[in-house]
């Protein structure tokens, strides 16, 4: 089965697709050294995900630095290399319905999750890139950035996000920041969820320097 999903045009186009994102991203100061990590699903029945090794640099990604995991987040091969170490991360959005997952580590990013940490999040409005993000049509929206703590043991970061994800009143969208961390996001392909990064990172960046700028 592994073999064959390495082998498939999707895996193909997914590898390529990812590889060039790693170089674009790190060329715009957002995944720098191995920081960061990359998904996308190859099927759904069972859940089959191609992701990044662990430690990998992201600039000069090759076909070399993937892995393919299970719904478990372990690899298909005793060969294949190690995934990333927070492939569950990734598990968890892809059974929410995510067809890719990216992970990002900017420095308006990181600033901002760490600021506003003891909020838990904090809001973004008013701006017309939000109508950016899947299903939002009009800039007179406001978007709720969760925060969560960092951790090392991403097993239960991840039972938190899924859980955060399947709340009925108020489900987790679009993507969240993990403090002094970096930020996840996901879309239904990679076209999305790359759109989804750009548009974040963007809104990260103003709000980040506006809040620089002194008041009058």
């Amino acid at each position: 089965m592994s073999n064959d999903l390495l082998t498939s045009p999707v895996c193909a186009q997914a590898l390529k697709t990812l590889c060039e994102l790693g170089a674009f991203f790190h060329d715009k100061g957002w995944s720098y050294g191995t920081s960061s990590n990359y998904s996308a699903v190859l099927s759904r029945n069972p859940l089959r995900l191609l992701i990044t090794a662990s430690g990998r640099d992201k600039s000069r990604l090759t076909a070399r630095d993937f892995v393919i995991v299970d719904e478990t987040g372990m690899p298909l091969s005793p060969g294949m290399a190690k995934p990333s170490a927070e492939t569950h991360l990734h598990v968890v959005a892809s059974l929410a319905g995510a067809g890719a997952t990216l992970h990002t580590h900017s420095v308006w990013g990181t600033l901002l999750s760490d600021l506003y940490a003891e909020e838990h999040g904090f809001a973004i409005e008013g701006y017309e890139m939000l109508k950016g993000l899947d299903g939002v049509a009009t800039h007179e929206t406001e978007k709720w950035v969760e925060i969560f703590e960092n951790t090392q043991n991403i097993p239960d970061l991840a039972a938190l996000v899924r859980t955060r994800l399947a709340d009925p009143a108020k489900p987790l969208r679009h993507g969240y920041l993990i403090r002094g961390h970096g930020l996840y996001t996901w879309g239904k392909d990679l076209d999305d969820a790359r759109r989804h990064i750009e548009i974040f990172e963007f809104l990260f960046e103003v709000l980040g320097r506006r809040l620089s700028i002194p008041a009058h």
